[in-house]
């Protein structure tokens, strides 16, 4: 299986804070890929990172095997990248319909719909007069539209009942299926049975260093998993991790 993206030894800092210590991550392709943990544990800023919306300090970001590091967000949105983040992931001034239309380079938005039905009866509704939940079924909607290969979504269940969140899930899975050469990239914090199921690999985080990484089976097998975070200790990467991404190579 081939590595979409991957961090290798990032450190970030948010003027003398450091919020990420030399972080290594590897996202397999065409997969869902779950980064856990706590507020705080560094789950936004990886994917910031990957992103291009925060540089980092030091350490690299290769995307399918190119150095893009100094790579500006908006060029890797072009490359094929989109990023939802946990808010103002719309725009709020536009109707639903707008929103949709202008996520999808032809204009058809049949797809968007399709994922969540429920924006059908929204179409003329302002994006900003919509409720918490309501937004974020437009936010993936329109990531679903877009041509992007790499997708990438800070909790972006927020505020949406029961129904919509384990279909917004399906969703995901559905997207990094095998062959569809897409991948997902999400960041939450807990593991519902619902993302466990479409979920390849999860990175626990905890105080800015991965604690964790492997199957969703292994993570159920340690200790308190599901009701703290991980203390910072030495990362662990299974054998089935490796045997997936070939392991984190190591190029200059």
């Amino acid at each position: 299986m081939s590595v979409e993206v991957e961090l290798r030894a990032a450190r970030v800092r948010y003027g003398p804070l450091e919020a990420l210590h030399g972080v290594d991550l590897v996202v397999p392709a065409e997969r869902v890929t779950v980064l856990l943990g706590r507020n705080g544990a560094g789950r936004t800023t990886v994917l910031r990172t990957v992103a291009g919306t925060v540089a980092p300090a030091s350490g690299r970001v290769v995307w399918r095997g190119t150095d893009v590091t100094r790579l500006p967000a908006h060029a890797r949105a072009r490359r094929g990248l989109c990023f939802v983040p946990d808010r103002r992931a719309v725009f709020a001034s536009l109707t639903v319909a707008e929103n949709l239309a202008l996520a999808s380079p032809g204009g058809d938005i049949a797809a968007g719909l399709d994922a969540f039905p429920a924006l059908r009866p929204l179409l003329g509704r302002r994006a900003g007069t919509l409720s918490g939940g309501e937004q974020r079924m437009l936010a993936l909607s329109r990531a679903v539209l877009s041509p992007a290969r790499l997708l990438l979504f800070d909790e972006p269940t927020q505020g949406m009942s029961p129904a919509a969140r384990a279909r917004a899930y399906r969703l995901f899975g559905a997207l990094a299926a095998p062959g569809g050469g897409r991948t997902v990239l999400v960041a939450e914090q807990s593991l519902t049975a619902e993302l466990r199921a479409v979920t390849t690999v999860v990175h626990e985080l905890s105080r800015g260093t991965v604690a964790f990484t492997g199957e969703p089976a292994e993570l159920s097998r340690r200790p308190g998993a599901r009701a703290r975070a991980f203390p910072a200790e030495r990362p662990e990467e299974s054998a089935a991790v490796r045997r997936w991404c070939g392991g984190p190579s190591r190029q200059g």
